[in-house]
């Protein structure tokens, strides 16, 4: 039964090929131009005056497209345009719409032709040349270009105040050694600008340097122990402006931390007893620089006090007799003398002091004016003649006999001591001096300042036997 029909459908097939059927053609089923533009409007929701309001398009032109009356429309330029516009406005394709327009009118799309471009005639290069003109032209606007860039520059100078920054030291608070008098600050500025230091806000500036091409100054101020207050400032001295900020710069010296100088005395020792010569004063000192030797008179070698003296109206003797220390007044006591410190803190001086009781005050003061203080007590018994004989006031010629010998550091010849000079002799009963200028040979006997003897360029024999006051003798 299949088959059969299979055989029948197969042979219906045949015989309509045999009749030359074709099959039909499906008709064209879009709605023609005006329906589709009518729908699409009222699919919008509009009517013809909404939409001439909105598409600029008069409402007549507008219908006329609905209706397919191309007739009423000014020509096919503007009816594209039209549709153009109108489909876009209502959501159809443009160019849809128009090959629609084009086929219900019965249009044929026109080929484009072919277009063959010529080829190219090439041309003879000609050489570059460069006339007068041209030149100055050139010139000129490289001129202008300059003098422009020129103008700018100094328009943006004038504009903008100098930088200045501080590069050393780095920091706004700085400390500085203890030693310090000076510190050199360091930083750049706009090149050729006026860089100046004042100590306080409104204080004229008390340095001033220039930075240089390479923007870089610097400048040494002085410092003080404590707190030193800087104020930085840079100024263009073409434009006259200043720096947006004045930097303040603090720089701390620490003070120093004085102390008292140290002091040890080596001679004298306390409660030696000195016969002859001068009291040796030594010793060493640190952080001192000078050292005062005084001495007080306390009393006579026996301890006993001594009497109250009474004045007398006797004159004057010429020459001046030595005092027994027993019935006579307190010296006078010597002024202080200042000793100088070596480099190593050692000080030596020798001290002229009469016989009796004396408390020796040695003094170190440093340069801040702390001191430090020992005293020893000494006591001066002379035995025999200790004479210091000084030159002052002019040279004088010396020869000297000690316990009567010639001493030998002044020799048979004797010798010339310049002014200022100082020579000490000791004996055992006497020593004689002779003089060429007796009035710049000062003497001191045992302790006791005779002064001069004599007149000055008068030659004079002196003779110093203790107790017995000084003769003059005719030795030479």
């Amino acid at each position: 039964m299949a088959i059969g029909d299979e055989a029948r459908r197969t042979g219906a097939e045949a015989r309509a090929g045999a009749r030359g059927d074709r099959a039909p053609i499906e008709p064209d089923l879009t709605p023609a131009l005006p329906d589709r533009l009518v729908a699409a409007r009222e699919r919008k929701g509009v009517d013809l005056f909404r939409a001439e309001r909105d598409t600029k398009i008069r409402a007549r032109y507008l219908a006329a497209l609905e209706r397919g009356d191309y007739r009423e429309l000014p020509g096919a330029v503007y009816t594209k345009g039209f549709l153009r516009n109108y489909a876009i406005y209502l959501e159809l394709d443009p160019e849809d719409v128009l090959r629609q327009w084009r086929r219900e009118r019965g249009d044929q799309v026109p080929t484009e032709p072919v277009v063959v471009a010529p080829k190219a005639i090439l041309e003879t290069p000609r050489p570059l040349t460069f006339s007068p003109s041209v030149v100055a032209a050139a010139m000129m606007t490289v001129a202008v270009v300059l003098f422009g860039l020129y103008l700018a520059s100094q328009l943006m100078r004038f504009a903008k105040p100098p930088t200045l920054e501080i590069v050393r030291p780095a920091s706004a608070v700085v400390e500085a050694p203890e030693s310090a008098t000076t510190y050199r600050l360091e930083g750049t500025a706009t090149a050729g600008a006026t860089v100046t230091v004042a100590l306080g806000p409104s204080q004229p500036p008390t340095y001033r340097v220039t930075a240089l091409s390479d923007g870089t100054w610097s400048v040494a101020v002085d410092v003080r122990r404590g707190q030193n207050q800087f104020y930085i400032d840079a100024l263009d001295p073409e434009t006259g402006r200043h720096a947006d900020e004045v930097k303040q710069l603090i720089i701390n010296v620490p003070y120093l931390v004085i102390q008292a100088p140290t002091l040890t005395v080596t001679q004298p020792q306390d409660g030696t007893t000195f016969e002859n010569g001068a009291i040796p004063v030594e010793g060493m000192t640190t952080n001192a620089s000078t050292v005062v030797v005084r001495a007080t008179w306390l009393g006579p070698p026996d301890g006993s006090t001594p009497p109250t003296p009474v004045p007398t109206a006797a004159p004057v003797p010429t020459v001046t007799p030595v005092p027994d220390p027993s019935a006579s007044a307190p010296p006078e006591e010597p002024d202080g003398l200042t000793v100088q410190v070596g480099a190593d803190g050692s000080f030596a001086t020798p001290l002229e002091l009469t016989e009796g009781r004396w408390s020796i005050t040695i003094t170190a003061t440093s340069q801040e004016g702390k001191t430090a203080s020992l005293t020893r007590t000494v006591t001066v018994a002379y035995k025999g003649v200790n004479l210091v004989v000084t030159v002052q006031g002019g040279n004088a010629w010396l020869k000297v006999w000690v316990d009567g010998v010639v001493d030998p550091r002044l020799t048979q010849a004797g010798k010339t001591l310049r002014s200022g000079e100082t020579i000490v002799f000791t004996g055992t009963t006497s020593v004689e001096v002779r003089t060429g200028s007796s009035g710049v040979t000062r003497y001191t006997l045992n302790g006791v300042s005779l002064g001069a003897l004599g007149a000055p360029g008068i030659p004079e024999t002196w003779l110093f036997q203790p107790p017995a006051p000084p003769q003059l003798t005719q030795r030479r």
